[in-house]
């Protein structure tokens, strides 16, 4: 129990621990870095010689529409719950609920896509490097399990120094595709020709600018991988290193150092994405694009090969192969912080979900299997990735433009609506072009729901109080009580009128059917209900004094799992094993048990008295239930 009037988490200052914003950055940097490995080949694969306007419209969204959407984020979820926890807040009781096991199926997409597309296209890096054996060639399958099997041993075994290692693989990888691109742009400079090639092409392809304009947009929702990353870069932030007078309340410096991160993670991949995109269509033949083509979902890996020999080459498909594994990392972590986070609070995962080891062993089994269905295909993936990041990006918008709403904002949520509106263009775009995604996400969200259900009801009997506190007044009541007749009688009564007469009624009628002693005192305890969807619960108990009738007030979102607790909770105060006395309910008992594990409602008594038998298995410390 919770002492009287104290709160129980304290204000601890956020600087103390943590890292530089600039490192976390490398953190979130390797699952969106990464996709240098293979955004650039996927942009000429999908939009040809309109690539580099292609492109520039996915800057240009990135800069003015996913970065200030996730720069708000970042300052109303400040503790790394990210957008679906803002919107869980906007929609109360169950429809809530549902929509953030709607949005963690989305997630769910998102972070395993992101373990196989990338462990596929570190795969492709190592086979297509003229230094590999050539009997590797067609292994593609079983070289892509290998590496999430080693991803998953890793995780198995504990993953510590993620930072670091990340600083240092961010780090070399953005080096050496500095040094690819300079050497692609002097080639080009060598080469002019190249220049007039493409714009021969693009004229001749799509002759009016307008035209081409309007395909790049139309192909955008191809190139949305090149988004990926800004809801990991809001998941990170508690691995940011506040301000010296930051409290978890208000943490400051921890907001200020993520919008940092967003801000130069965004103007970073913006550089290179504008420049590869550009050099890639200039440089390489379109036919190399094609599947089974040299560059082929490594389009910087064959320049780096053709512009600078084949021993740097090797060392870029190394930081490749390298950075892409451990972008699966990042997305892993993701996984197994956002499960633990929502679902055993809404009672809805089995109790092995919060331990890491068999969360490891499931998402490694989920990789395994979705790299077996697309054969490790990098192209096969991108469609489902791409759907998850979308889906993500609009919830993101959506929330936030409400949020702005909400705060008499219209500016704000004028401008985050208009975002909004475009994400949920491509989203829809995308999904019709390339259904996979919604078809991955629709098994993620159906296996969620699934285990959701199935974990909630048998957990609906448990306590769900993480801790119980009562006010002054209440705590006068159970130890007068306790102390003076070495008893604690509680009744339990329907929040009503709250006139003398009917608690007089009350209490003649439990004298009367429940066999309570005249001359005995009694304590009313009324539990008024809360949202019921909600599992963990911190519960307040207020006392007040009506007419010479003690009462004892508490919120909560199920009536019995609520008595259930405040019961044990004044045995652990007083050392007295209190009474509880009831009324039977009337309804039919199936209607009731619905209505329990909806409304925390329905056949209050019996459940009530088997939430103390699975609570406390000694009958002598288990408070007595008694129904007349």
């Amino acid at each position: 129990m919770s002492a009287p009037g104290r709160s129980r988490h304290a204000n601890t200052p956020d600087g103390r621990g943590g890292a530089s914003w600039w490192r976390v950055m490398c953190l979130t940097g390797v699952d969106y870095f990464s996709t240098l490995g293979y955004q650039p080949a996927i942009a000429a694969l999908a939009a040809g010689v309109l690539s580099p306007i292609a492109t520039l419209v996915l800057v240009l969204v990135t800069l003015f529409g996913a970065l200030p959407v996730y720069r708000q984020v970042a300052k109303e979820s400040p503790h790394g719950e990210g957008s679906i926890a803002m919107l869980e807040r906007l929609l109360p009781w169950w429809g809530g609920k549902l929509l953030v096991l709607v949005l963690l199926g989305f997630a769910a997409t998102d972070f395993m896509i992101t373990i196989t597309l990338s462990a596929a296209d570190a795969t492709a890096h190592i086979v297509e490097n003229p230094f590999v054996p050539a009997w590797l060639d067609g292994m593609e399958v079983p070289l892509t399990l290998f590496l999430v099997a080693l991803l998953g041993a890793v995780f198995l075994k504990g993953f510590r120094g993620a930072i670091s290692i990340a600083v240092v693989l961010v780090g070399a990888f953005l080096a050496l595709n500095a040094v690819v691109l300079v050497a692609a742009f002097a080639d080009v400079v060598a080469h002019p020709v190249v220049v007039d090639d493409w714009l021969g092409a693009l004229t001749a392809a799509h002759g009016d600018p307008v035209a081409a304009i309007a395909i790049a947009l139309l192909v955008f929702p191809r190139l949305a991988l090149g988004l990926s990353g800004f809801e990991t870069g809001v998941a990170v932030m508690p691995q940011i290193r506040g301000a010296a007078g930051d409290t978890e309340e208000r943490p400051t410096g921890r907001i200020r150092g993520a919008r940092r991160l967003l801000t130069a993670a965004a103007l970073t991949m913006s550089v290179f994405l504008l420049g590869s995109g550009l050099v890639t269509t200039l440089l390489i033949p379109q036919e190399e694009f094609l599947p089974g083509g040299a560059a082929n979902g490594r389009a910087l890996a064959y320049l780096a090969h053709a512009l600078l020999g084949e021993g740097f080459g090797t060392l870029y498909d190394t930081a490749t192969v390298l950075i892409l594994w451990f972008a699966g990392a990042s997305a892993m972590a993701g996984l197994l912080n956002l499960v633990p986070r929502y679902l055993p609070r809404y009672g809805m995962a089995p109790r092995w979900a919060s331990a890491t080891r068999p969360l490891v062993i499931v998402f490694t089994a989920i990789a395994f299997l979705i790299t077996i269905v697309f054969e490790a295909d990098v192209d096969a993936q991108s469609g489902a990735y791409a759907t998850g990041v979308l889906v993500l990006i609009t919830s993101a918008s959506i929330a936030v433009a409400l949020s702005a709403r909400r705060r008499h904002r219209p500016g704000a949520a004028i401008g985050f609506a208009v975002i909004a509106a475009v994400f949920l263009a491509t989203t829809i775009v995308n999904v019709v072009e390339r259904p996979d995604g919604v078809r991955i996400a629709g098994l993620f969200i159906l296996g969620i729901v699934t285990v959701s259900l199935l974990s909630r009801v048998p957990r609906s009997f448990q306590l769900r109080a993480r801790s119980v506190t009562f006010d002054e007044r209440a705590l006068s009541f159970i130890r007068h009580d306790a102390e003076r007749h070495r008893a604690v009688r509680v009744v339990a009564k329907e929040p009503g009128s709250g006139t003398a007469t009917e608690f007089a009624e009350k209490l003649r009628n439990e004298r009367r059917f429940n066999g309570i002693p005249s001359t005995a005192h009694v304590i009313f305890l009324q539990v008024h209900i809360g949202d019921s969807s909600d599992f963990e619960e911190d519960l307040v108990v207020v006392g007040e004094e009506h007419d010479g009738y003690r009462i004892v007030h508490v919120r909560g979102g199920s009536v019995p799992n609520a008595i259930a607790a405040v019961l044990l909770a004044i045995r652990d105060e007083t050392g007295v094993v209190p009474d509880v006395y009831f009324e039977w309910n009337e309804g039919n008992p199936a209607s009731n048990m619905l209505r329990f594990l909806v409304f925390g409602t329905g056949e209050i008594a019996p459940v009530t008295r088997e939430v103390l038998r699975r609570a406390e298995p000694r009958r002598g410390l288990r408070p007595d239930v008694h129904v007349g």
